[in-house]
């Protein structure tokens, strides 16, 4: 594929979940895998250039139902994410990964915030991570969340003192593929629902596509991605909101 050099190069802030411990589990939680590599794939293929940040930097460790390796078969199929954990080049990407206290807004085109179980945790009441995704948001650049990550739109206020998703349509990890997840395991995974919470919010209008549905809708200059399927969805949305290089 060949790129006219003449365009700056578009260039992605993408934020995954550090390490957690999950309190409804006791089981070690993070960023699913597919979440970050099938939009990494669709950035890089479109010519941007795309940098890896978490909210406390570090080393950043996969749930495990994510890895096409693990013995429960879970993503077995998902190769993009196993080509990209055996590629030594690409594997590094998660090592020592900066803070988003480096992200400097101007640098970037957009930001993508990717799920996983951890984001229920980690990234929920992060205000320094909501207070960055509105910054992307109020300086016109594109702010996208998939998923898990899509938990801070119940919190993240623009500078008027507003939740940024008051007359907005967004999506996000749903009741029905919660209460599937939870079947899957035998137990209650999440400690609590995004969709239920959406539902509680005045003037905003949180939809889905059904259950494991690839979706991804924009509205504005916000992209959001329903769940684990969605991330090359919402990636391409980001694509056309930009453009092609």
């Amino acid at each position: 594929m060949s790129h006219d050099n003449s365009s700056p190069k578009k260039k992605i802030a993408m934020v995954v979940a550090n390490a957690s411990t999950s309190k409804q589990t006791g089981w070690s939680i993070g960023f699913w895998w597919s979440e970050l590599t099938h939009p990494y794939w669709e950035f890089t293929e479109a010519g941007y250039g795309v940098e890896i940040f978490s909210p406390d930097g570090g080393d950043l460790i996969p749930d495990g139902y994510s890895d096409p390796e693990d013995p429960s078969g879970y993503s077995a199929a998902d190769y993009v994410s196993l080509g990209f954990k055996k590629s030594p080049k690409h594997s590094e990407l998660i090592k020592n990964t900066k803070s988003i206290d480096k992200i400097q807004v101007d640098d970037f085109d957009a930001i993508f915030l990717t799920g996983g179980q951890s984001p229920m945790y980690t990234f929920i009441e992060n205000k320094k991570l909501h207070d960055l995704f509105v910054k992307f948001y109020e300086k016109g650049k594109v702010a996208s969340a998939i998923c898990h990550a899509t938990c801070i739109l119940l919190k993240a206020k623009t500078s008027d003192g507003k939740l940024l998703v008051e007359g907005k349509t967004w999506t996000g990890f749903t009741d029905a593929e919660e209460a599937y997840a939870d079947g899957f395991v035998g137990q209650r995974i999440q400690p609590f629902w995004i969709e239920t919470e959406a539902k509680k919010i005045p003037n905003t209008n949180y939809i889905n596509a059904g259950m494991f549905k690839p979706f991804a809708i924009r509205d504005g200059n916000l992209i959001t991605g329903q769940q684990q399927f969605s991330g090359a969805s919402a990636a391409k949305l980001v694509i056309d909101t930009l453009g092609r290089i």
